[in-house]
């Protein structure tokens, strides 16, 4: 299959943590072992260097971009789509590409947090740089946490370049989400170019909803989540589960979209600006024991106060959510 094919297939993505040790250095061990859980779980591709595996691998004092995306990449097979995480202004961008290509990556999921100041053309211009070097994942972040509004007309353009292979759609706006959508329909692109969800507050219903607007019908076809870096095993189930009922959703299903999101409160940490997002994903982790601690490269990134116990009340209301027992079963090969 095509990178176009697979991507077109629907997937589940999770967004790759980092695992670091009490000394906050680079666990590898764990890092393999994570990677070998998403693979086992069923997830068709891992999306490495992006917000989950936290931007500070790019500082020199830590120099982790490398070693990083050469772990995850010498654990995947030929299948699994391998995606890394590029960001910077122009050179940076351009290097982050050539070291993608370098490492086997199949395409680069693109951040333009660096580039606030820049306009729409000014935009479209660094993004078809990099998609001259690599097979191009268009990204838009949310603003809570280093993203920008980008309009409809942005879009719109931005699904005319030809080597855009798909687009995660993360601003937790339905509006916003609405004119990704709209503008890959109208550019006449909807079969070229994947829609991937990366609203951790809609998952399931972002995967539910067939989109029209007078002619053709879209979906969003999988996820590039980093609430999937935690509990992959049911978000394949879920994604399954959404494929299988694309033209009538029953009343459980949305009762279980409402779940998820509610559990996703609890490790993203919304009430405190996303401040504990990456430490809730790793708490996750830990309990589980693959992580040995939710340590971050920033000795000031930590879980905020009271969100431990949000963690035990979803776990404790939705125990259909996580996927304890399969780790368990498996992890003593994982950290082989």
């Amino acid at each position: 299959m095509t990178l176009r094919e697979k991507l077109r297939s629907g997937l589940v993505i999770p967004a790759h943590p980092l695992a670091l040790n009490s000394q906050r250095k680079l666990d590898e061990r764990r890092q393999r072992a994570l990677t070998r859980y998403y693979l086992t779980a069923g997830a068709g591709g891992v999306a490495v260097g992006v917000h989950t595996t936290q931007f500070a691998i790019r500082d020199p004092q830590f120099g982790l971009l490398k070693p990083v995306l050469t772990l995850a990449a010498e654990e995947c097979r030929k299948d699994v789509v391998k995606i890394a995480g590029v960001c910077g202004k122009r050179e940076q961008a351009l290097a982050e590409a050539a070291l993608a290509v370098e490492l086997g990556y199949d395409a680069a999921l693109l951040s333009l947090a660096a580039l606030k100041g820049d306009s729409v053309p000014q935009l479209l211009k660094h993004a078809r740089s990099v998609a001259e070097v690599i097979p191009v994942i268009g990204f838009y972040l949310q603003p809570a946490v280093g993203g920008r509004t980008l309009p409809y007309d942005f879009w719109r353009e931005f699904a005319e370049i030809e080597n855009v292979v798909a687009i995660k759609i993360a601003p937790f706006n339905r509006y916003q989400t609405l004119d990704v959508v709209r503008a890959v329909v109208q550019s006449g692109r909807a079969e070229d170019i994947s829609l991937y969800t990366g609203n951790d507050d809609s998952i399931l219903i972002d995967l539910l909803s067939q989109f029209n607007f007078g002619s053709q019908s879209i979906r969003i076809v999988g996820g590039l989540l980093g609430h999937w870096a935690v509990w992959t095993k049911t978000a394949v189930s879920h994604l399954a589960l959404a494929k299988n009922h694309s033209e009538q959703v029953p009343a459980n299903l949305l009762t279980l979209a409402q779940q998820i999101t509610d559990a996703n409160s609890a490790i993203f940490d919304p009430a405190n600006q996303f401040h504990g997002c990456i430490p809730g994903i790793h708490e996750i982790l830990r309990r589980q024991g693959l992580l040995e601690g939710r340590w971050c490269l920033d000795s000031n990134e930590d879980l905020s106060p009271g969100q431990s116990n949000e963690i035990d009340r979803v776990c404790e209301s939705y125990p259909h959510l996580p996927d304890d027992a399969f780790v368990k079963e498996h992890l003593d090969e994982w950290l082989r």
